[in-house]
């Protein structure tokens, strides 16, 4: 394990061996990625207190603060996070306790809080704000400081959902194998 990889409390992150964690990123205790993950420079992935699952082909851009909230009495389960395939975290993005579906992408500076549910195929603006316990509701594009439904998706800004997730996997495996030359 590297020193960017760490266990808390005895648990060890489970990584699929196809990801790709920058070393100038940071994953923490009760972690899950699936395969073909990628995790940028300052990325910090803390599951100190929860469990955090990332979907593959799922990408957690620069300077991402994910994290979670931890059970209580009035909220057995605590706030867990949980990512879907394809999803991509723009730089900057804090997500905490929340769950996401599949091809999403969440734009640069967002933050969505906790208990909030995100759809499949659904597109967050940059700079949004999706405060506690909100759904956002798939096919639609959400902006604002409250997220607000903007208007449905077009057929081309549904097939870049996907397209972002595969991209940022190439991106991942040139730099895999700039790392082994």
């Amino acid at each position: 394990m590297s020193d960017n990889v760490r266990n808390f409390l005895g648990i060890q992150p489970k990584i699929d061996g196809s990801c790709y964690i920058d070393s100038l990123s940071v994953v923490i205790g009760d972690v899950q990625l699936a395969k073909n993950v990628s995790v940028w420079p300052f990325a910090v992935i803390r599951a100190d207190v929860n469990h955090i699952h990332i979907g593959k082909c799922s990408n957690v851009q620069d300077h991402c603060m994910l994290h979670v909230s931890h059970k209580t009495a009035t909220n057995p389960q605590g706030s867990p996070l949980i990512i879907g395939e394809e999803v991509t975290i723009g730089h900057h993005v804090t997500l905490h306790g929340c769950n996401i579906g599949n091809r999403v992408l969440i734009g640069i500076n967002s933050v969505v809080l906790d208990d909030v549910t995100i759809e499949d195929d659904v597109m967050i603006g940059a700079g949004s704000l999706v405060p506690p316990r909100k759904t956002l509701k798939s096919g639609y594009l959400y902006l604002g400081n409250p997220v607000q439904q903007i208007r449905p998706l077009t057929e081309k800004e549904l097939a870049f959902l996907s397209y972002s997730a595969r991209h940022y996997v190439k991106v991942m495996q040139q730099h895999q194998q700039t790392l082994k030359t």
